[in-house]
């Protein structure tokens, strides 16, 4: 009987010894999330900051784009070469997807 009744205690101490250090990880744990949340929203925060100067970056090369891709096709125009269409939706449908591209950038960081 003395026997059963020291395991008993024994085991009632390993799941107290067992609760005391499931608690400490659990709060150490915490703390340790909340420093990363900081983190990641620093992050996001600088991000953000660097996203409109690379939008309104993105947006002059797409201009640039776009004046040559005018010239190349005036060019074309005046030769009298057949596929001058063609070159001209291409160089159009480049710039439309630049811009596009940045707004839909601008649009899911800046939200």
């Amino acid at each position: 009987m003395k026997r059963v009744k020291r395991q008993v205690i024994v085991v009632k101490n390993r799941i107290k010894h067992a609760v005391v250090i499931t608690s400490a990880f659990l709060v150490v744990s915490i703390s340790a999330f909340a420093d990363g949340t900081a983190g990641i929203t620093s992050a996001t925060t600088q991000v953000q900051g660097y996203f409109d100067v690379g939008s309104k970056l993105m947006l002059v090369i797409g201009a640039v784009i776009g004046i040559i891709g005018a010239i190349k096709v005036y060019q074309k125009w005046n030769a009298g070469e057949q596929d001058t269409n063609k070159v001209a939706a291409s160089w159009f449908g480049s710039c439309v997807f630049l811009v596009i591209v940045t707004a839909v950038l601008r649009a899911f960081f800046l939200t």
